[in-house]
């Protein structure tokens, strides 16, 4: 069974738990490991032969646009992260739509291929930003992944389904949900499938979860980020504790984890997934009109 494999290629001064201490006016100051970071991850994924999809940060694509390349030519999906890694509930309809229209039309321009798939920053699409989802319809994206089935401090959605799926929107759009994975177990939603938790707890019961999930017939979704895997970044020290725990807690042992779960899953972009479920719907017309890539067909 295959299961997507999600990179959220950012840099490691971009995250949500570091900005009330580094400021978006700062970021061309601080020193980028973004490009280094990510070629690892792609090294690591060429080595088993596995594609996957990318949602890269508009910032990033505007910076290292040969990055953006690199990607799709190793034959990955590319889809948005947005550009400014800006929290969805934080943002106004009209400001969120913007980013997000800019961002789609930079990643389009540079891979010239469509970009169908969007994530929001740190999963920020909850029960008071839902109607980001109308606005990502408009702007000719297929499907989302951005709603976490639990609760957490910063997003969630705890009673959200647990699975792809295709659902209507408040405005009677159709876009498909393809939501970060949980297991529920024993009354418990244990999240299983990447991120902090994945050097958080160790990796026998990340594996455990996961391969519950696919005997259960489930595909996953697994997401990292670039800087996971590089113990090695500047420290941001005056960061709080928690933030700090969070972001910095066994980066030393991601890669190597990372090599162990692509040897016991198989993987490939999320687009292909819902192709073989058949559920991402095919509005060519809404995909012309609102794709500013020079891109003529969907698929």
């Amino acid at each position: 069974m295959n299961n997507a494999f999600t990179v959220d290629v950012e840099d490691y001064f971009q995250v949500t738990a570091f900005a009330d201490t580094v400021a978006l006016s700062s970021w061309h100051q601080r020193e980028s490991r973004v490009e280094k970071n990510t070629q690892a991850v792609l090294e690591l994924l060429a080595e088993r032969g596995i594609r996957g999809t990318f949602f890269v940060l508009g910032w990033v694509a505007k910076r290292y646009p040969t990055l953006v390349n690199e990607i799709s030519r190793q034959g990955h999906e590319i889809a948005s992260h947005g550009m400014n890694h800006q929290l969805v509930y934080n943002q106004s309809p009209a400001e969120f739509r913007e980013e997000t229209r800019s961002a789609k039309r930079l990643l389009e321009d540079i891979s010239q291929s469509p970009v169908i798939g969007y994530r929001a920053a740190t999963y920020s699409i909850t029960r008071r930003s839902l109607w980001a989802l109308d606005v990502l319809a408009e702007e000719g994206f297929l499907y989302d992944s951005s709603i976490f089935p639990m609760h957490h401090d910063r997003y969630g959605i705890p009673d959200a389904k647990p699975v792809p799926h295709l659902m209507e929107t408040s405005k009677g759009h159709k876009l498909v949900e393809f939501p970060i994975s949980v297991l529920r177990y024993k009354g418990m939603t244990l999240p299983v499938a990447g991120g902090g938790y994945f050097r958080i707890f160790p990796y026998s019961v990340t594996r455990w979860g996961l391969k519950k999930l696919n005997a259960s017939g489930q595909e996953f979704v697994f997401y990292i980020h670039p800087w996971e895997v590089d113990p090695a970044q500047p420290r941001i020290a005056d960061a709080g504790l928690l933030s700090r725990f969070r972001h910095y807690y066994n980066l030393g042992l991601c890669h190597s984890r990372l090599q162990s779960l692509l040897g016991d899953f198989a993987f490939a972009p999320l687009q292909t997934i819902l192709q073989e479920r058949d559920l991402l719907v095919r509005d060519a017309e809404r995909f012309r009109i609102n794709t500013h890539a020079r891109v003529e067909k969907l698929l």
